[in-house]
């Protein structure tokens, strides 16, 4: 369904339905000649409202800095995103054309011709956050590896693959593969959101509706749609909480630290009391600062995994990490438009000197030299009484 447009009768309403590629040239031309042709009261695309600003208003994202991201717990947007559009945008720089070119077509052209533009698809962070909570162990390590071996693993674009994805979505190739790895993926992306689509393009006011949507989408939004049973999407909205029993281990940490400074305390008095905490601060803290500064991290980013590991080592709900990497970002002030060179990295050492990916080493190392610090310090401190 490909560059096909599907007229629907829905209710006395007309609903034409534009499958498109999301690097496709063809779908960019088909886009701009249905609305110009049809004229419709409403043009929806698939984009929420986060994203349509991105493309609408690539300056103001660019401009966005690193440390908002981080605090506003954006940072699995931007690394599921690295990874969904990393296989678009290699195919788009071989087509010459930018992923999601036709959903700014179909923008553009509704706003010369006055026509209402609906946003039709669930929120990125919400779909994100579902996707995650759903991911076992097994799935994330399988996510973030693609991630890597995206960045560095540049796969040749081969003329027969690129005579294959001429008569199909490049995103739901993607979907496809993902599905065979992990399948939490492909439901919440794809499933999902075919349902929070397809209800919202029914609840637009209008008699003819156009809706631009991925070729991946067509098939399902149709069959929803035509069956004329409304879909809830209240609770596709939601982020349910994920339970695990990793989640309370967590708080096993603190109780042992604690049980081991009482009985310190009970057996062997103040002094004992006090080198315990001695030394729960130093192996926490130069461990966690030991791994900031393999990231190269700026020295008060390493002071910061210091003086934060300790404590947040007996907190599950907070990392030395983060601290760390707010920190760098604060200081450093990298921008989001440095994730344009993650397509760009062909070595470690390129790696390490990217803005963006060195606050992500900087967390990540931060966070494990904490890790390892709190495993070797519990039992080296049981060892003193």
């Amino acid at each position: 369904m490909l560059n096909e447009v599907i007229k629907l009768g829905v209710d006395g309403r007309e609903i034409f339905l534009i499958g498109t590629a999301h690097v496709s040239k063809e779908s960019v031309d088909l886009v701009k000649k249905v609305i110009e042709e049809e004229d419709p009261d409403v043009v929806a695309v698939e984009l929420d409202e986060q994203r349509y600003e991105s493309l609408m208003n690539k300056k103001k994202w660019d401009e966005t800095e690193i440390h908002k991201v981080i605090k506003e717990k954006k940072t699995h947007l931007f690394l599921l995103q690295l990874l969904l559009t990393n296989f678009q945008r290699k195919i788009g720089d071989e087509l010459g054309i930018k992923p999601g070119s036709e959903m700014l077509k179909a923008a553009e052209t509704a706003r010369e011709k006055n026509i209402r533009i609906a946003l039709v698809d669930r929120d990125i962070r919400i779909t994100l956050k579902r996707a995650f909570n759903r991911m076992g162990l097994k799935e994330k390590f399988s996510i973030f590896y693609s991630l890597f071996s995206g960045v560095f693993e540049r796969e040749e674009i081969t003329e027969d693959l690129l005579d294959r994805l001429k008569d199909k979505d490049v995103m739901t190739e993607m979907m496809q593969e993902l599905a065979k790895e992990i399948p939490s993926i492909k439901e919440v992306l794809l499933d999902e959101r075919d349902k929070y689509i397809a209800q919202k393009i029914r609840e637009l006011e209008g008699r003819k509706i156009v809706a631009v949507v991925g070729a991946g989408h067509v098939g399902g939004i149709k069959e929803i749609i035509e069956s004329g049973k409304k879909e809830d999407v209240s609770e596709l909205k939601s982020i349910p909480e994920k339970k695990s029993l990793w989640r309370y281990a967590g708080y096993l940490i603190p109780l042992i630290f604690f049980s081991l400074v009482v009985w310190g305390f009970h057996t062997n008095g103040a002094d004992l009391t006090l080198e315990m905490l001695e030394k729960w601060f130093l192996i926490n803290g130069v461990l966690s600062a030991l791994g900031a500064a393999l990231a190269l991290g700026h020295p008060l980013s390493v002071l910061t995994a210091f003086l934060a590991a300790p404590f947040t080592s007996l907190n599950p709900t907070v990392a030395a990490g983060w601290f760390a990497g707010l920190t760098e970002a604060w200081l450093r002030k990298p921008k989001v438009k440095d994730f344009d060179n993650l397509f760009k990295l062909d070595s470690i050492r390129d790696y390490w000197s990217n803005g963006v990916t060195r606050i992500l080493l900087v967390i990540i190392f931060a966070n494990l030299g904490s890790s390892i610090g709190t495993f070797i310090a519990l039992p080296y401190l049981a060892t003193l009484i």
